[in-house]
């Protein structure tokens, strides 16, 4: 299957972080919290060769991701191809590297939570896509999302922005 033929078949559209996503689901009971937000939603995630970075942003809710598949020719890594790279920025500064993809004799994962407040990047490492879901409590709001610029970076690592600078958008 290509990235086309998923974004097709999944009615994926852009993602103003990066990738393709379409929501699959957003409970119809309500949080209690002002404001208001479902429960729970989900969504599909892509990321494809052309948008390979899901860019660094910080949530308020947790998320959990959970990986399907990848598709495309091997790329010469120990990795295969479809395998996502996660980059978490705890709020104590601590950077985390967690890969999903397939392999778990390989140090993949197949599903991994990010608790609300830590800053997270995703990134294809190599192949024609990778296609995750996300079940997001409380729901996901993009009133909750906020994308980082590189003064935000540079805040958050000062000595490592450098080195993570290919995960903020250019436009930030």
């Amino acid at each position: 299957m290509t990235k086309e033929d998923l974004i097709q078949q999944l009615q994926l559209t852009a993602h103003v972080e990066g990738g393709y996503y379409r929501r699959t689901y957003a409970s119809t009971r309500l949080t209690s919290d002002l404001p208001v937000r479902a429960c729970m939603s989900s969504i599909f995630y892509l990321l494809t060769d052309d948008s390979p970075v899901g860019h660094l942003h910080c949530n308020r809710s947790d998320i959990v991701h959970y990986y399907h598949g990848g598709n495309g020719m091997h790329c010469g890594n120990d990795q295969g191809s479809g395998v996502l790279r996660y980059t978490l920025i705890h709020p104590n500064g601590a950077i985390e590297e967690v890969l999903l993809g397939p392999d778990l004799a390989k140090g993949h994962r197949w599903q991994l939570t990010v608790p609300g407040g830590v800053w997270k990047a995703s990134e294809l490492i190599c192949g024609e896509w990778g296609l995750v879901s996300e079940a997001v409590c409380p729901g996901f709001d993009f009133a909750d999302m906020q994308l980082a610029n590189l003064k935000q970076l540079q805040a958050l690592l000062p000595e490592d922005w450098q080195r993570y600078r290919s995960l903020v958008q250019r436009d930030c």
